[in-house]
């Protein structure tokens, strides 16, 4: 884990090769917040690289949803998602689901991109398995323009976990009063 000091200090190939990860399949997000540098924190760094996001228009934004892999899909099952969404999914039981649940998520997942252009995103940090599947089922109704703004707000989640794990916070300093 690395403090701020040393990701304002990284040339741009070691900066897109530590925190490329952060954003799911899309490292030209880490390559041009790279320019953004110095950051003052964390909250900095993060806010330079999801203002990459949010700058594109929405067909972009579209485009980079669909570098995410659907929960518990044809990526897990053939175990080609990136080792951060597989730890992710693990932790909330996705990658233990039974029959029944499986082809659930299989319809839902289906359903939800037929209906959207991109897949269903959820912080799974957030939620226990169940709280998942619920979730899914009161966001797929939805107007897409209001799942493309929550898949967004699910993305910030996720990836301050990531940069949060990556990047040292930096601890206050408190001196005592005289």
């Amino acid at each position: 884990m690395l403090d701020i000091d040393a990701i304002n200090q990284m040339d741009c190939d070691a900066f897109v090769a530590y925190l490329g990860p952060v954003f799911e399949n899309s490292p030209w997000v880490a390559q041009r917040s790279w320019q953004k540098r110095p950051f003052a924190d964390i909250e900095a760094l993060h806010g330079a690289m999801f203002g990459q996001i949010l700058s594109r228009d929405t067909a972009s934004k579209v485009g980079f949803l669909g570098a995410h892999p659907d929960l518990a899909g044809k990526e897990a099952k053939q175990g080609r998602m990136t080792a951060e969404s597989t730890v992710e999914q693990g932790t909330a039981g996705l990658d233990s689901l039974a029959g029944h649940e499986m082809a659930l998520i299989d319809d839902l997942n289906r359903r939800y991109r037929a209906r959207h252009g991109f897949p269903f995103i959820v912080c799974v940090r957030h939620y226990t398995k169940v709280g998942i599947f619920a979730e899914f089922k009161h966001r797929i109704g939805r107007e897409t323009d209001a799942e493309l703004a929550e898949a967004l707000r699910q993305i910030a989640n996720i990836s301050r976990y990531r940069l949060g794990a990556l990047v040292k916070e930096a601890q206050e300093v408190i001196t005592p009063a005289a």
